[in-house]
């Protein structure tokens, strides 16, 4: 989830008002909710602080496949789960989703799944802040002379930024326990690329 004091934004998109709803109530303790009842609203909800969409599939009018495709070709990098009864099938290997879930949903799975993702972001972003402080803090050791280093206050402060990237990392490594939990993460990294 986000660092900022105030809690991340999250939107529920769900022709079926009370199930969207019924999410929504699920996720209000730790998250900022809206809720769109059709593809259209959907899209006219969705703004760049939505961390994480919650998508049903089969809607009518505007689809769930044809929103979360309007979704990415508008650059949007929210993260995507579906949540549908559409059993999946070999289309949804080309769909850019970060998720899936098949309904019924409980709670408890629906949270983990939604914190789940929304870790991943965290994850991809301390790695790649920490790649690109360690790039600059090799160049200026190439650069300067050690004690030029010692006697500099911004680099003694980049590499105490380095070494905590370091440590939130590798505890977030450590913390995936499934396969899930590994391909997940590191297909978002594979996306950037």
């Amino acid at each position: 989830m986000s660092d900022g004091g105030e809690a991340p934004e999250i939107l529920v998109i769900d022709d079926e008002a009370r199930l969207a709803d019924l999410f929504a109530t699920w996720l209000r303790d730790d998250w900022v909710v809206e809720t769109a009842y059709d593809g259209e609203a959907a899209l006219e909800a969705m703004a760049e602080s939505v961390e994480v969409v919650l998508l049903d599939r089969r809607m009518p009018g505007l689809s769930g496949d044809e929103v979360l495709e309007r979704i990415r070709d508008a650059g949007c990098e929210s993260r995507v789960i579906m949540v549908t009864a559409v059993d999946p099938d070999f289309d949804i290997i080309e769909m850019g989703f970060d998720d899936y879930l098949v309904k019924p949903v409980s709670k408890d799975e629906l949270v983990e799944t939604v914190d789940d993702v929304a870790g991943r972001s965290d994850y991809e972003s301390d790695l790649r802040e920490y790649y690109a402080l360690v790039s600059k803090k090799a160049l200026l050791e190439s650069e300067k002379a050690d004690h030029e280093l010692a006697d500099n206050e911004e680099y003694r402060t980049l590499c105490e930024r380095v070494d905590d990237l370091e440590q939130r990392t590798d505890e977030t490594v450590s913390g995936m326990t499934t396969h899930d939990d590994f391909v997940g993460a590191f297909q978002d990294l594979q996306s950037e690329n």
